[in-house]
């Protein structure tokens, strides 16, 4: 009696000629555990400036909600940043490209996005390895499905070459598992990871992040890295930040869709704040806040029915981001130990007015990678 053949081997013959909206996906946790974290996370202690109670970074997205207020903010026309980054991109992968055109890369995506920029770069790397794979890694499945929609018909990869990962890769846990399978998937090819639209700002630690990430690069692989820049490091320059995404009501919607979706939280867009400062001297922070501005307390039912109370004055942090000062990026890249192969910079051209804001693609080798990485980095940090 011949052998069974495995449902993943079959799976492909079976939906190839399917006009169905299939999505195949991977999941890799649990879900009830994620909500337990999200729950936990808005009893967080009172807190005035948004130190409390909060949104972690890959729950602002988490949910088909969420999902569709990112969508509609990233097609907002009055939402410039994003409108700047998309096209930039481009024009910054074109001079890093050139570093991971050979060597048979594969492509893991870390915060799929709208699969814009994963389409620029497929469009580009399918060309030299036919056989290579484009594994999407994201903590909603809901932005998973929409954001592959765009790199597999837009760059037309193949679906076959194509596996999704519901995963927080902010865990440092999450991230060896992942590592380890996909060393099984791909063997020694080099892989390309990237971490775009200022993902890294996000983030409470950026830091820890970019170690985490670091953590499991091999030699062979490859780190692109996009953030938000900045020339200036002063308060007036850390409120003009903060009004960037204050002027478009479309991010707002987005920012406060985890708490209109898993509270009964009844959501006023003038209690949410946008909040500039200098961090460590060497970035600008933004925070994003919902705060409890009226002359009583409130009462907000969480996802397991139970109530919390915010107090006059208490704050829901629902978003961080930041823009980073050369100064920063090479605090943080040496402490991760990763050296810069490629870094292109522009400045944002939207405003008639000189702007101090920009967007920053660095190409980064692990350590290991070797001394030729050390060379090209001594050039980058000097300009």
């Amino acid at each position: 009696m011949a052998e069974p053949v495995p449902v993943i081997r079959k799976l492909e013959h079976a939906l190839a000629d399917d006009d169905f909206a299939w999505s195949l996906l991977l999941v890799g946790e649990d879900q009830t555990d994620k909500l337990a974290t999200l729950t936990g996370d808005l009893r967080g202690p009172v807190s005035t400036t948004g130190d409390g109670k909060q949104i972690t970074s890959g729950f602002s997205y988490w949910g088909i909600g969420p999902t569709i207020a990112w969508a509609n903010a990233t097609n907002d026309p009055f939402y410039l940043v994003m409108k700047a980054g998309a096209e930039s991109f481009l024009r910054h992968w074109r001079k890093v490209r050139p570093h991971v055109e050979n060597g048979g890369f594969h492509l893991v995506s870390l915060g799929v996005g709208t699969g814009v920029k994963d389409r620029t770069i497929l469009s580009d790397m399918l060309r030299n390895n036919r056989d290579m794979y484009y594994i999407p890694v994201d903590m909603s499945s809901e932005m998973l499905r929409m954001g592959t929609l765009e790199p597999v018909r837009g760059a037309r990869f193949p679906v076959s070459q194509v596996l999704p990962v519901q995963l927080d890769f902010s865990i440092a846990d999450n991230m060896d598992e992942l590592a380890q399978m996909l060393a099984r998937l791909v063997g020694d090819d080099p892989i390309l990871f990237t971490l775009t639209g200022n993902t890294l700002a996000n983030f409470e630690s950026d830091e820890e992040l970019l170690s985490i990430l670091t953590g499991v690069l091999r030699p062979q692989d490859r780190l692109l890295l996009e953030v938000a820049s900045t020339t200036r490091l002063d308060q007036e320059t850390a409120d003009a930040a903060a009004d960037e995404y204050h002027q478009t009501r479309a991010f707002a919607e987005f920012v406060t869709s985890a708490l209109r979706y898993n509270t009964d939280l009844k959501i006023n867009n003038d209690r949410v704040k946008f909040i500039g400062e200098v961090e460590d001297e060497d970035a600008l922070l933004v925070k994003i806040l919902w705060q409890n501005d009226t002359d009583d307390e409130i009462r907000m039912e969480l996802p397991d029915h139970t109530e919390v109370v915010l107090p006059i004055g208490d704050t829901i942090r629902l978003y961080t981001t930041r823009k980073y000062s050369t100064a920063r990026l090479k605090r943080l890249t040496e402490s991760c130990r990763l050296t810069p192969v490629e870094a292109i910079q522009s400045q944002f051209r939207y405003t008639r007015r000189p702007n101090p804001f920009g967007l920053e693609l660095l190409l980064l080798a692990p350590d290991a990678a070797g001394e030729a990485a050390h060379s090209l980095a001594d050039d980058i940090w000097a300009t």
